[in-house]
Parts: C-alpha cells; sequence; structure tokens
C-alpha cells in the first residue's frame, strides 16, 4: 500500500478543515472534490477571475448534499489582508492555489502578475502563520528553472527566469525560506509541471495548449504549433496533482521547509502531444485530419522541461498514477463533454 492509499483511508477517519485559495479554479476545484468526497471540511477563497463558477456547481453535482454542507465558500480577492485572515481562521491545512498563470499573461502585464502573485501570496502567508495553521503548501512552479540546461530538473539546481511570471514564482519559494528561518513557519512548494485535466478552460488568450488544442480539433480549426514541435514538456495529469497537494499537507516536519517536483518525469514533444491527442479524440468519436501548422517561437518559452521526482518520491511518498497517455485517455471525455457544452 502506498502512502497515498494508506492516506486516502485514514482521512475520513480524522477529518480537518482544509483552507483552498483558488477553489473555483482548475487544480482548486479538483481538491476541492477530493476533500469533500474525503469527507473533509473546506473553505475556499477565490475572486473568479480565473476560476469559473460552473467548476464549484460541478463538484457540487459530484458530491453528496452531506459532502458539500462542508464546504464553505468566501468570494474574495488574495490581495484583500483582511480575507486571507477571514478564510484561515480556524484552518488545519491551507492548499495555497490562487495565483495568475501564463508566461505570455505576465510579458504582456508583468504588474498585475506581481501583486497577485507576490503580494497576495505574502497575504496569505502571513494570515497562516498569525492563524497558526499546521501545515502551508503553495503552488510553485517549473518556470523557476528559467534557463538552466540541465535535464531532468533536479529541485536545487534552477537557472536565470524567463518571464515575470517566472519571477514571482521564485520569489513565493524565497519567502517561503525566509518565514522558515525567521518565524519557524514551514512549508512546500510544489513546482507543477504542465498540469492538465478536468475543469482546465480551453477558452481564452491565455489557456494552456492541451484543452486549447483540443477544443480547436473539436472545431475543426487549425492548430499552431510554436516552433518546431520539437520543445518538450513534462506533463502532469490532475490527480498525481492532487496527490502531491494531499502528501504535502500531511507530511512529517523534517519533509518541510522544501520545494519538490510535481511531475512524471516524462519527456512528450509538442508534436508526440498532437498525435495524442489525436488518438484519444478518434476514440471518443472525434476525428480530426488537418496538419500542425508551424510558426515562431513563443517569447518566455523553456525549450525543454523534465521533472526528476525522486525528492518527492523519497520524502513524500509520491507515486504518480497517471502517465501522460492514461491521463490524456482519463480527461478527453471530461474536455470533449466541456467544449460541446459550450457550443449549445
Amino acid at each position: 500500500m502506498t502512502r497515498y492509499d494508506h492516506l486516502l483511508q485514514t482521512l475520513p477517519q480524522h477529518p480537518k478543515t482544509w483552507l483552498i485559495t483558488g477553489c473555483a479554479g482548475f487544480i482548486g476545484s479538483n481538491l476541492l472534490e477530493t476533500l469533500l468526497k474525503l469527507d473533509q471540511r473546506v473553505v475556499g477563497l477565490d475572486n473568479f477571475a480565473t476560476g469559473f463558477q460552473r467548476n464549484l456547481d460541478e463538484v457540487r453535482g459530484a458530491v453528496s448534499v452531506e459532502q458539500w454542507q462542508r464546504f464553505r465558500f468566501i468570494e474574495g480577492d488574495i490581495r484583500d489582508a483582511n480575507a486571507c485572515r477571514e478564510a484561515t481562521a480556524g484552518v488545519d491545512y491551507v492548499l495555497h492555489q490562487a495565483a495568475l498563470g501564463s508566461v505570455p499573461r505576465s510579458l504582456n502585464d508583468p504588474l498585475t502578475t506581481n501583486d497577485v502573485n507576490i503580494s497576495g501570496f505574502l497575504n496569505v502567508l502571513t494570515a497562516a502563520r498569525d492563524a497558526e495553521v499546521s501545515s502551508f503548501v503553495y503552488a510553485a512552479s517549473s518556470s523557476t528553472y528559467g534557463d538552466h540546461p540541465g535535464l531532468p530538473k533536479v529541485e536545487d539546481t534552477i537557472g536565470r527566469p524567463l518571464s515575470p511570471y517566472a519571477v514571482t514564482k521564485y520569489v513565493n519559494e524565497l519567502y517561503a525560506e525566509v518565514f522558515a528561518r525567521c518565524y519557524g513557519f514551514k512549508t512546500i512548494g510544489l513546482r507543477y509541471f504542465n498540469v492538465f485535466g478536468k475543469r482546465q478552460a480551453p477558452d481564452g488568450a491565455y489557456a494552456a495548449v492541451m484543452p486549447k488544442w483540443i477544443a480547436a480539433m473539436i472545431r475543426g480549426e487549425e492548430i499552431f504549433i510554436n516552433g518546431d514541435g520539437e520543445t518538450s514538456r513534462d506533463f502532469c495529469y490532475i490527480q498525481n496533482a492532487v496527490q502531491a497537494n494531499l502528501l504535502a499537507a500531511t507530511a512529517p516536519d523534517e519533509s518541510k521547509d522544501q520545494v519538490y517536483n510535481v511531475a512524471v518525469s516524462d519527456i512528450t514533444t509538442l508534436n508526440q502531444l498532437f498525435g495524442h491527442l489525436k488518438r484519444a479524440l478518434a476514440d471518443n468519436g472525434v476525428a480530426y485530419d488537418k496538419a500542425p501548422v508551424y510558426r515562431d517561437f513563443r517569447a518566455g518559452d523553456v525549450r525543454h522541461s523534465q521533472a526528476n521526482i525522486g525528492k518527492a518520491q523519497r520524502l513524500l511518498g509520491y507515486a504518480p498514477q497517471f502517465r501522460i497517455v492514461q491521463g490524456i485517455e482519463a480527461a478527453t471525455p471530461a474536455y470533449v463533454a466541456s467544449v460541446r457544452s459550450a457550443t449549445r
């Protein structure tokens, strides 16, 4: 039995109170669904800047009435210190997911990205420290590795950041380290590598590649690949990220004051991803016969990304259950349903 299997058995027997910032977003809503199904009490904080009410509605439909009643939602902004204090009061575990993601968004609007991702992060971190929560887990990012060419990426070796977004996520790690040193408040940062899955928005200027491509394929539109298609990523299915969050929150103190890679340690090129998605859609009754259109590389993008997950396996008991093909197979029906419901 893995540590995560054991955790799934024991959590319902000992319910705790969890705060999820960004609970209406992609990762946050999946965390919410998992925790409610484990009979936990959950406080959610979101301002709907990038999250959606429909995600909360979907979670409500996926859990029992009794489980939904254990959820308390606060509509608020992490840039509001009072909202952060209200949200952290009486909480055992914090899962801080709220942020403005996207490298292109940060290049277009670095001021807002900085305000949310640094000032907002500091508000939540300070409120959690003052509330004396048992555990604080935050969403870090693989963008922190910057221009360091080494593969696979190891937590202790990073390069120079390539975007304002990457700067903000690195500053989060610095603040967490300083809070450990100055206040004894230990945290865990999870460096996500290209997380994908249900409730990931397919539309908008800053949509992630996988839902964006699936939506375009369903609509019969052209697929644009930045560069030659040999750019590679370590794609991580959402349930792997959920596992990492729960393991991190309940980890022993000796595993805290650390950052961990959250991925699978696979390499998938964009050309390979295109093929995987075509096959998955075909299995779901969607035929796509267009060739991809190649265009210039995108500013701020890292050429290759692959994680070494040995540290998370060793210290957290992390054991990813989905590799990319399994994750795509699991996620595609939800992606298809989401796109089709949006076009009705």
